[in-house]
């Protein structure tokens, strides 16, 4: 029998201090690495990739162990099809992740984000270091559609689809913002950045609403579904910002994640914004956050940590297990009707 490390161990425990609420309405889905202290060659076994979290609240590993998933999206007509963005390309599962095939070819790899279309499912997009593919049969081929894009800067960190209208997506990259009303089509800039845009995110209440965060230019309102943008002047610049989240019960909070800052949080839709890290580890090193859709729970992901959890929004935070984790996407996705 191979030996867990206690790492692992440790991401099924403590199932009272995670709890997941019984009626919670959406399945939650980590993109996780759990290698804190794991040196190549080691007897030690780590678990990595996607994980979900179970009814007692901890979290369930789910398909192959490797570190390099960083993405996950879903199809909404059929809970068994998932793909997945690691180095090797995109992973493609038909059975609930019980089977997994690259669906890339060797010129598409290191994917940082994968999307689908919700009003268009067999329409998926690829964030990729030299810009973008995208595939318009489920991820069985794939080509790249980058006009617009620049020669040079189209690095893409994020991919973030529109939810009112099939074809209409916005991508984050080293040079700014590039927007297609034509499923990638053609591209143009809506907001150029000196670094790389880190997030995307459409606000749950008004589709209208977008909120971009930056590695070092600050981050961004959009309140036109994203053709032109404002800068928020709490986030001037200097601070590395790795991404945003709406809270989908309360249209007034927002918050913001950050390796200097540690979370940062508004309570006025915007206007103002305060640090929130007491009960975080001092490094406070936040890697990633996400707000739970059913409860506002706020989660933190602090840099080979733990995933921390806050039930009053930031002002006080609690373990929620993940020991030793970088967690590098939160993907919240509606429960299957019992």
């Amino acid at each position: 029998m191979r030996k867990l490390s206690f790492v692992f161990l440790a991401l099924m425990s403590a199932a009272a201090v995670r709890g997941a609420s019984p009626a919670a309405r959406h399945d939650l889905y980590l993109c996780a690495a759990v290698n804190k202290g794991y040196v190549i060659g080691s007897a030690i076994v780590t678990m990595n990739g996607l994980f979900l979290r179970d009814e007692a609240g901890g979290f369930r590993h789910i398909g192959n162990n490797d570190t390099s998933v960083r993405g996950a999206a879903f199809d909404p007509r059929d809970r068994r099809v998932i793909y997945l963005g690691a180095n090797n390309g995109c992973w493609r599962s038909l059975d609930g992740g019980e089977s997994w095939r690259i669906t890339t070819s060797w010129d598409m790899t290191e994917p940082p984000d994968v999307e689908v279309d919700p009003n268009a499912p067999d329409h998926v997009y690829l964030a990729l270091p030299d810009g973008v593919a995208v595939s318009s049969d489920r991820a069985q081929t794939w080509q790249r559609r980058e006009t617009g894009l620049p020669a040079r800067g189209k690095y893409t960190q994020v991919i973030s689809v529109d939810r009112t209208r099939a074809g209409r997506v916005l991508a984050g990259c080293e040079s700014g913002i590039y927007l297609t009303n034509d499923g990638g089509e053609r591209w143009r800039r809506v907001l150029p950045t000196e670094t790389t845009v880190n997030d995307l995110q459409q606000s749950p209440h008004d589709p209208r609403l977008w909120l971009a965060a930056t590695q070092s230019n600050g981050a961004w309102f959009s309140r036109n579904g994203g053709k032109a943008w404002e800068k928020i002047a709490a986030f001037q610049g200097g601070e590395t910002l790795y991404n945003a989240a709406f809270d989908p019960t309360n249209p007034k909070r927002l918050a913001i994640g950050s390796w200097a800052l540690g979370v940062v949080t508004s309570e006025d839709a915007g206007q103002t914004w305060v640090a929130r890290n007491a009960g975080l580890p001092e490094s406070h090193h936040v890697w990633r956050i996400a707000v739970d859709p059913d409860s506002g729970r706020l989660y933190a992901s602090v840099l080979e940590e733990a995933l921390y959890c806050s039930d009053d929004f930031g002002r006080t935070w609690k373990s929620g297990g993940m020991e030793g984790s970088v967690v590098s996407r939160f993907v919240f996705r509606p429960a299957a009707a019992k």
